[in-house]
């Protein structure tokens, strides 16, 4: 798996369809109407995501390895 920094991420959940919320810091928080989590991104830079982190965010938006 290809480790991707937080603002790709990010850019890559609002093609998803999900919303940024608000920004606390450096984490950006985001939602998505049919789904009752929230997400939120580190965003440091272009410092890439660990790749646990990375995954959990996957799981949890629905985003498979293909897409990134």
């Amino acid at each position: 798996m290809k480790s991707i920094s937080g603002k790709h991420f990010a850019r890559l959940l609002e093609k998803k369809g999900w919303r940024l919320v608000r920004i606390s810091g450096s984490h950006h928080v985001y939602m998505k109407h049919e789904n009752p989590a929230r997400l939120s991104i580190p965003i440091h830079g272009n410092e890439d995501l660990k790749i646990g982190l990375l995954r959990h965010f996957m799981k949890v938006a629905g985003i498979e390895e293909s897409d990134l």
